[in-house]
């Protein structure tokens, strides 16, 4: 399929920023399954982008503005050919072994209810380490109750999973946690959803990719109980949110922000056969 994507974010400021400096993780690479057809980033200011690659290969894009700032947009607008690889992620650029995966962050760092979780979970030992992962994917799903604007940002897997909802970013992070506690290198996906009938998105969409030996790169996304089609788009990749966020950055001055999200992710025709 061709899916065909407009995401704008929009910072108001309740008084001038005097400086903004942002880095934006949000222009996918091609791999198998993804083949990038066009893509842009723009902003509403006259800005100068410098690109470069991170740790993870994930293509980078930075800026500085010079205030005053009451608002600034940026948008990034563009089409990708998609088709499914059953989750397998081939012919994507990996700059470390696996086993860097296997790394605990704050955000992802698990406590005993949720290794306790994922040895359940996950089955016994002698299971082909596939059908563990999706036993794992399925548990999660099952688990969480999806439920936006009770968590944030800095919300943990421990306490999504204590609290037992988040959204599709607690997910991702209690399955890599869990993931991990077995043994399995895992990674956070921050991307894009195209969902059959919805016009309009508040926020992109986020879920893991676990390393089976032999096999590779695998995509579960635990908010849908699945693994990824030909509907997800895959941006960055981290070892937790932070590391995959579409937008990051500081600013000095402008008080009080706000900030709105309007995104489309629209099939615009098969284009693979």
């Amino acid at each position: 399929m061709r899916l065909r994507v407009s995401h704008q974010t929009t910072y108001r400021y309740a008084s001038p920023a005097n400086t903004i400096t942002q880095i934006l993780r949000m222009r996918p690479r091609g791999h198998e399954g993804q083949f990038v057809v066009d893509w842009r980033i723009e902003l509403d200011r006259d800005a100068r982008l410098q690109v470069a690659t991170d740790a993870f290969g994930n293509i980078v894009h930075s800026f500085t503005l010079a205030g005053p700032l009451a608002e600034l947009t940026i948008s990034a607008i563009g089409d990708v050919e998609t088709e499914d690889t059953h989750g397998v992620i081939r012919q994507q650029l990996e700059r470390f072994p696996a086993s860097i995966f296997l790394r605990e962050t704050h955000l992802t760092r698990s406590d005993s209810a949720l290794r306790a979780f994922a040895e359940e979970a996950a089955g016994n030992h002698v299971a082909e380490p596939l059908s563990r992962l999706h036993d794992l994917n399925a548990a999660v799903f099952e688990k969480l109750r999806f439920n936006a604007g009770r968590t944030d940002a800095a919300t943990t897997a421990a306490e999504a999973f204590k609290a037992g909802h988040g959204v599709c970013q607690d997910y991702a992070h209690v399955f890599i946690s869990a993931a991990r506690h077995l043994s399995f290198p895992a990674r956070y996906v921050g991307g894009y959803l195209h969902r059959e009938g919805v016009a309009l998105q508040e926020a992109g969409h986020g879920w893991a990719e676990a390393y089976v030996a032999d096999l590779g790169w695998v995509a579960f996304d635990p908010a849908n109980g699945i693994s990824a089609t030909a509907d997800y788009l895959r941006v960055a990749v981290g070892l937790d949110y932070l590391g995959a966020a579409p937008i990051r950055g500081a600013r000095l001055g402008g008080g009080d922000e706000t900030m709105s999200v309007a995104i489309r992710v629209d099939d615009v025709g098969v284009a693979i056969a």
